[in-house]
């Protein structure tokens, strides 16, 4: 048993050894501009690595990250080898142990970490070695990836821009710069290219790196344009310092935090995406933060609807109307799903009605009293009226008729204020026409089959 167990050793060992061999190798080629050597070098690691790229020290995936980011960037893969070039930076942070196999892991990073599941990893600092070298190569591409960034974005190019400001952020991170800011960039555009699981991707990372956007300007009025100019702090502090009579009104702002903008544009690109269970999870983070944010309960509804949690919606709608009783959406809303329930639909009259309260000409709570409360089985009525017919049933047919007719008596009301606010509203021209025909009010019904024909022409 003890040599089976030596004999896995050294395999694992040889195993481990190659890998680093070749890595390094590639390293050198890179650094000789051999990039067919380098390429095959970092191939044949690959291959034996199989992803498991957490086997390798730090100092072997360091060299990794900078000899394929390298090599992806001189092929033209520039964003691809920007991250991970920039990768390189997480290694100071290393969460060592071992894994169900025994084997040696190292994560770079909390995330990496608490993703692997592997209880009791220890932290280690590492100090990257190829600094010079990434910030000798990385610092000629920085203003061209910026420019090509923003060239993109002002020609409408979304994609291209957001891959741009993404090669940036990378770029900027590898040479120890880090700028979420260009992520945020990125993330927009990304949004903008359609390209909508890249954006939540991104906008995800930075909710929970707790990134605001908030930035420190520091501005000063140059006594002789009067224009009012930004300065770098240093910059700012030494006029500052000077006394000089060159600039006056000094002062430093904040810019606005795009917290909430972030969260109000994750939730929806989730919902679209139908991937409420996570909307919801991170509507929640965002209440807490910012409570009484109606935009977030808005938003929250809709998950819940499109999900098919209706009581859960339902919930949401009346704290919302609590919390702000002048939310005449959230009335219209609450009163629509209460209408869906014959044994709620007195209190969808109800919330429609408060919806009216607040404002006489919200057409959607008038079509909601119409057509969800007192037309809501309209079809139904109509049907049985019809198998009355053929079973010659007159007494029961007419009862029946009669009582339809006092439900259109309960709905017209609503429908004439439609009107009067949508006078070419065919719809609602078409139902006031059928209404006044079934109450025998011939002189409207003329009026309205007259309105009908010339809006259908």
């Amino acid at each position: 048993m003890k040599k089976i167990v030596l004999s896995l050793a050294l395999v694992s060992a040889s195993f481990t050894f190659a890998q680093k061999k070749e890595i390094q190798n590639a390293s050198k080629a890179i650094e000789k501009n051999d990039i067919a050597a380098a390429k095959a070098e970092i191939s044949k690691a690959e291959g034996l690595l199989n992803d498991q790229l957490y086997l390798l020290e730090p100092s072997v995936l360091e060299e990794y990250y900078y000899a394929k980011g390298v090599l992806l960037i001189k092929e033209g893969k520039t964003r691809e080898g920007a991250a991970l070039l920039g990768k390189i930076t997480d290694l100071k942070t290393i969460y060592t142990g071992k894994n169900s196999d025994k084997k040696k892991v190292y994560f770079a990073g909390k995330e990496a970490a608490e993703k692997s599941g592997i209880q009791g990893l220890k932290v280690e600092n590492y100090t990257p070695k190829t600094t010079e070298k990434v910030n000798s190569f990385v610092n000629p591409l920085l203003k061209s990836a910026s420019d090509e960034a923003y060239k993109a974005y002002q020609a409408k190019n979304y994609n291209k821009a957001a891959e741009k400001y993404e090669e940036v952020y990378n770029l900027l991170k590898a040479v120890g710069n880090e700028d979420k800011t260009y992520l945020y960039y990125a993330g927009i555009n990304y949004g903008a290219a359609g390209k909508n699981n890249e954006a939540i991707d991104i906008y995800n990372s930075l909710i929970n790196s707790g990134y605001t956007g908030v930035t420190t300007q520091y501005l000063a009025t140059d006594v002789k344009t009067g224009q009012v100019q930004s300065f770098d702090k240093n910059s700012f502090e030494l006029i500052k310092k000077s006394g000089s009579n060159e600039y006056k009104d000094l002062k430093t702002q904040s810019t606005p935090s795009v917290e909430l903008e972030l969260y109000e544009a994750n939730i929806r690109l989730l919902v679209d995406a139908a991937r409420y269970d996570e909307a919801l999870v991170l509507i929640e983070k965002g209440l807490k933060k910012f409570p009484n944010n109606q935009r977030l309960s808005e938003l929250q509804g809709i998950a819940y609807y499109r999900s098919g949690k209706t009581a859960e919606f339902i919930q949401t709608l009346k704290n919302q109307v609590a919390k702000n009783p002048n939310d005449k959406e959230s009335w219209y809303n609450l009163g629509f799903l209460q209408s869906q329930d014959n044994a709620t639909l007195a209190d969808a009259e109800k919330s429609f009605k408060k919806a009216l309260e607040i404002d006489g000409n919200y057409v959607l709570a008038l079509q909601g009293l119409a057509y969800a409360v007192h037309l809501k089985d309209d079809e139904k009525t109509l049907e049985q009226i019809r198998t009355f017919q053929k079973a010659k049933k007159i007494n029961e047919m007419n009862k029946l008729m009669e009582k339809r007719r006092e439900t259109f008596k309960k709905a017209l009301p609503y429908l004439e204020k439609w009107h009067s606010i949508e006078p070419k509203n065919v719809e609602v021209v078409s139902t006031l026409k059928g209404i006044y025909m079934n109450l025998d009010n011939m002189d409207k019904y003329n009026q309205f089959k007259k309105l009908e024909d010339s809006l259908k022409k």
